[in-house]
């Protein structure tokens, strides 16, 4: 009854026969997006609630590939956990019962960062813009335990949101592994792009918060200069470059880059992790105080070069509903009548009549359980994403002010070392005029005693300040380490939380999935009785006018109603 509703070709659905298939009886495949390292991404189409999504399905060569199979589910678990603006939402997770793998995640129409660094360097303002975002993103899921492993400017998409332009949305958290857990990572492996994998990587090391810092650096100098920093057509030449090489200097390439702007991506890409950033907090830190320092002029000029809105998604398409069904159905009743008016039809053309009327009804009652389970669901999303974002945000505060006092306690730390040094030398030199005393013994004047006074007092207070400054870098810790437990508490909050939403979620999609399997099946019977109906009744002058546009249409895998 009505149009299959696939979208493309013919000739698409020959090199691809996914397209037009219905995922897990709710997402029906509309056009094939695109093809990463792990699955193929569809457009595709919630047939309950018309909401156009993206789905991916694991490469069909990779389905006996246990970790990357668990991987891939892990991807979703943990971007819903981070549940951040800047992230992609994901909708939904599952298995089919073919043993195919699927991720939904939100449809973004818009341009990846790939495609804007390509026509050249960036306005500083609109490049420390996106990076900032990307920050904000970032920062929150490392603080959930969740490190990306993959960035990349392919991976970056650029939508507009709220007439804002250069919204950042983050996508494939695909190698995102939560920390502390290795089993899924086979020992040793390396993972990532060359081009933006951090030393430790390169070196075949677990990937981690600093090494997705690496990796901003990357692409904020690519934003910058329109380059990379390391360049070569080979792979492992590229990867020793990333392990030991310094990176060309940006204002050489860029000399309208402000210092502190070098300073922070020169910063981003030290060799070793301890001399980055010590974490996303303090990157944003510097990344407003660079932003505070650009004036006012470039940010109007990063805004009049950031290019047109993309187009919208592409419309619903229309099918009948439920409601046409019983049109339908006492149309050829009515029909039948016509034809028979002694009421003595063949047996098999009574009882498909028969069946059509009783399918009509049963699709008009099954068509509001399954509304009715589709707003339930929506519930727990829309309540698990609230309770997620406020966790997060709770988290987020906590770790920003964590990240300052370990800061605090850092540089307490470092001035105690420096007041340590002093106050050796201090006591080296209070020794030596000790020795001057006694090798003067009667013969020592009130200027040695002085100086030996001097040098007691000067050790005295550099010891007490040394112990001063000790306890205020202790203190500090101390304060980090109540705000730490405080983190690990939510966090396993989080954890819990997501679990059982999770659970309530598989609960109802697989309630919704049985019920569309029976939509399903009804549209294939009504379809079958329409069509059988309609070949015996359709040359009989009589039934012409209540058949008149009738069109039972070739039978699909999709239900008839955009809800069932």
């Amino acid at each position: 009854m009505g149009s299959s509703g696939t979208t493309g070709s013919a000739r698409e659905k020959l090199k691809d026969p996914y397209l037009g298939k219905v995922i897990a009886g709710r997402y029906r495949l509309e056009s094939r997006l695109g093809e990463g390292g792990m699955g193929v991404v569809y457009r595709a189409r919630h047939v309950l609630i018309e909401r156009t999504v993206a789905l991916k399905l694991i490469r069909p060569d990779l389905r006996e590939e246990t970790h990357l199979r668990a991987w891939m589910l892990r991807e979703a678990r943990a971007a819903n956990r981070v549940d951040h603006a800047h992230i992609v939402d994901i909708h939904d997770v599952g298995e089919t019962e073919e043993g195919e793998l699927y991720l939904v995640m939100e449809y973004l129409v818009g341009r990846s960062l790939a495609s804007e660094i390509a026509k050249g360097p960036m306005p500083i303002a609109r490049a420390v813009d996106i990076l900032e975002q990307m920050v904000a993103a970032l920062s929150r899921a490392h603080d959930l335990g969740v490190i990306h492993r993959d960035l990349k400017s392919d991976n970056i998409m650029l939508t507009v949101r709220g007439g804002r332009q250069d919204f950042v949305k983050i996508l494939d958290f695909g190698l995102a592994a939560i920390t502390r857990d290795p089993r899924l990572a086979p020992q040793g492996a390396v993972f990532g792009t060359p081009e933006y994998m951090s030393p430790e990587q390169a070196r075949g090391e677990d990937a981690t918060a600093s090494s997705d810092l690496y990796a901003l650096g990357v692409l904020f100098y690519e934003m910058c200069t329109g380059r990379l920093p390391f360049r070569s057509s080979d792979r492992d030449t590229l990867l020793e470059m990333q392990r030991t090489a310094p990176p060309p200097p940006p204002r050489a390439l860029r000399p309208d880059l402000p210092e502190l702007a070098e300073r922070i991506l020169l910063k981003l890409l030290e060799k070793k992790p301890e001399n980055r950033f010590r974490d996303g907090h303090h990157l944003k830190e510097e990344l407003k105080a660079l932003q505070r320092s650009l004036p006012s002029t470039a940010w109007e000029a990063a805004s009049s070069d950031a290019p047109a809105a993309p187009p919208p998604p592409p419309p619903a398409p229309t099918s009948p509903g439920v409601v046409e069904w019983s049109l339908q159905a006492s149309n050829f009743i009515r029909a039948v009548s016509r034809a028979y008016p002694n009421g003595r039809a063949p047996d098999t053309i009574q009882e498909a009549a028969n069946r059509i009327w009783d399918l009509a009804h049963k699709a008009s009652r099954l068509e509001g359980e399954l509304a009715s389970h589709s707003r339930k669901l929506e519930a727990i999303e829309l309540r698990g994403r609230g309770l997620r974002a406020e966790i997060g945000r709770k988290v987020e505060e906590l770790a920003g002010e964590e990240s300052r006092a370990r800061r605090e306690a850092a540089a307490h730390e470092e001035r105690a070392k420096a007041l340590g040094r002093q106050r050796l030398e201090a006591e080296r030199l209070l020794d030596s005029l000790r020795a001057e005393v006694q090798a003067a013994g009667s013969k020592a004047d009130a200027s040695l005693f002085e100086r030996l006074g001097a040098a007691r007092a000067r050790a005295e207070t550099l010891g007490e300040v040394q112990r001063d400054v000790d306890r205020l870098a202790q203190e500090r810790h101390k304060y980090a380490d109540g705000l730490q437990q405080q983190i690990g508490d939510l966090r396993t909050q989080l954890s819990r939380y997501s679990e059982a939403l999770e659970a309530d979620l598989q609960a109802g999609r697989d309630r919704i999935e049985k019920r569309v399997q029976e939509a399903l099946a009804y549209e294939r019977e009504f379809q079958d009785s329409a069509r059988l109906l309609l070949d015996h009744l359709r040359g009989r002058p009589e039934c012409r006018e209540v058949l008149e546009g009738v069109d039972v249409g070739e039978r699909s895998d999709r239900p008839v109603s955009n809800n069932l």
